[in-house]
């Protein structure tokens, strides 16, 4: 074989292996951002415009988003803490209909609260914990952004700049409920646990318990039967959760 079909043939087979690689690259590309997508969901459109439609400087902050939080595990919630969270927010949920910029306030210490409960970056650092929720509740995590801005946000009189009306509060904070839904859900091992622990006995009590105020519904007489819902842990009624713009004062 002569030496220039030698040369012929290593040339084309460096161009077979360049061509390779560069197809392999791309694939590679194409994948992590796909995978980039599926995984931050609307949070992936929301840095893609923050870098002014620069697809590449996105993926690579939400990739190094990954690399920092990836590994982070949730901590489980004890039963007593997530129903002293969950009175918590029914209590900001009513402040809002007298106080909406209290209410937003309390939400935003609320939530940086319980993440840092579940083992996020504690509320000192609100970046970086809002990065990581952002990495493992890419979902949701826009509710607390935004509450958190609108509890920071220049209130009337102070000449700092135009405050959140009412209605951009109302949202935010309906928007922030679903992260703190996810922060509060039971685990599904405590569910499983919770379902083991309990005995025959325990079960045939609830049972009974639940026939007997059964029954008692049924002897009530009718007008005194409400639709208000009870709050049992201070013994009062109140309206469902809505706020709706006529339940809000100052709207």
């Amino acid at each position: 074989m002569s030496t220039g079909v030698i040369i012929l043939l290593i040339v084309v087979a460096v161009a077979l292996v360049a061509a390779v690689v560069a197809r392999s690259v791309a694939a590679r590309g194409a994948g992590g951002g796909r995978g980039l997508k599926r995984r931050f969901g609307p949070e992936y459109d929301r840095a893609v415009a923050r870098h002014d439609g620069d697809t590449k400087a996105a993926e690579h902050e939400l990739e190094e988003r990954v690399k920092r939080h990836g590994s982070l595990r949730e901590q489980p919630l004890e039963s007593s803490a997530r129903e002293r969270y969950m009175v918590r927010w029914t209590a900001v949920q009513e402040q809002f209909v007298d106080s909406p910029r209290d209410a937003v306030v309390e939400a935003d210490r609320l939530i940086a609260e319980v993440a840092g409960a579940r083992g996020f970056p504690d509320g000192s650092r609100h970046d970086e914990q809002l990065d990581a929720l952002s990495v493992h509740h890419a979902h949701h995590v826009h509710g607390y952004r935004r509450v958190h801005r609108a509890a920071h946000a220049p209130t009337n009189g102070s000449g700092a700049g135009p405050a959140a009306g009412t209605e951009e509060l109302r949202e935010a904070l309906v928007e922030a409920r679903a992260l703190f839904q996810d922060l509060t859900a039971p685990d599904r091992g405590d569910e499983k646990a919770l379902a083991r622990g309990k005995s025959a006995p325990q079960e045939k009590t609830e049972k009974a318990e639940k026939a007997e105020k059964a029954g008692k519904a049924e002897e009530a007489p009718a007008a005194t039967r409400t639709d208000t819902n009870t709050d049992s842990s201070r013994g009062r009624t109140h309206a469902p959760w809505a706020l709706n713009r006529r339940h809000v004062k100052g709207s």
